[in-house]
């Protein structure tokens, strides 16, 4: 039997932490911090708000360092307006956006520039979306094919590919073993796609984000908190 929910704030230093709050009859606090930066908090049925409050705040940076993970890892990028001069990026590089009516669409770069061709009546957003989708399928299953060699020794299969936009990620697996990757990926740097990558990749022998997974990380890609920072930086 469980209680209503309701919405609860903590205050720690300088941070405040809202959090869904419900009792049930259960033995432990459980918390979790979702992608979204949501906090849940079960809590047993005889819980005072004192001993609550004083628990929450033992387990305060733990919920601020799994937010700020979360956070890390958001898409960053600004909205576009689509119009001639913007600058848009691919593989962590920026090109001018060039608009010209033609008789066909097509989408290409050429020499710095992201030249869009439309018909009059054609959407230049859906012109670019769909011609950095298409970019993002190949590029992504070209690095997927090259970074799989080095999780050899442990024995996981190939994984499902899929391109999806996501508000809050920038990849994600399943507990089937499915990679999820936001298109929008395409537009940071050739490294931080490839740390996105691993980072699934480690998550589908580590679930979580405990001490074996970072250290699985670390030994794929020694260099993962630079591209990290690439990839939190970047794309602005």
């Amino acid at each position: 039997m469980s209680e209503a929910a309701t919405i609860e704030s903590l205050v720690f230093g300088s941070r405040k932490i809202d959090y869904e709050l419900t009792f049930q009859d259960r033995k432990t606090l459980g918390i979790k911090v979702y992608p979204d930066c949501r906090v849940k908090v079960i809590a047993p049925i005889e819980t005072s708000k004192e001993n609550l409050k004083a628990k929450l705040r033992e387990k305060a940076p733990w919920i601020i360092k799994q937010q700020l993970e979360f956070l890390s890892y958001h898409p960053l990028t600004p909205a576009r307006k689509y119009i001639n001069g913007e600058t848009h990026l691919y593989l962590g590089r920026q090109y001018k956006l060039r608009i010209e009516n033609a008789d066909t669409n097509e989408v290409k770069l050429f020499r710095g520039r992201l030249l869009v061709y439309k018909h009059k009546k054609s959407s230049t957003q859906r012109l670019l979306s769909e011609w950095y989708r298409e970019k993002a399928t190949v590029h992504f299953e070209e690095t997927l094919k090259k970074i799989l060699p080095l999780f050899a020794r442990h024995n996981i299969h190939r994984p499902e590919l899929e391109i999806r936009h996501m508000s809050t990620r920038w990849g994600s697996c399943t507990p089937k073993g499915k990679v999820i990757l936001n298109p929008e990926l395409i537009k940071a740097p050739k490294g931080s796609i490839e740390y996105v990558i691993i980072h699934e990749l480690c998550h589908l022998i580590h679930h979580n984000h405990t001490r074996a997974f970072y250290a699985l990380q670390e030994t794929i890609m020694p260099d993962w908190k630079k591209w990290k920072e690439r990839l939190e930086h970047s794309l602005v």
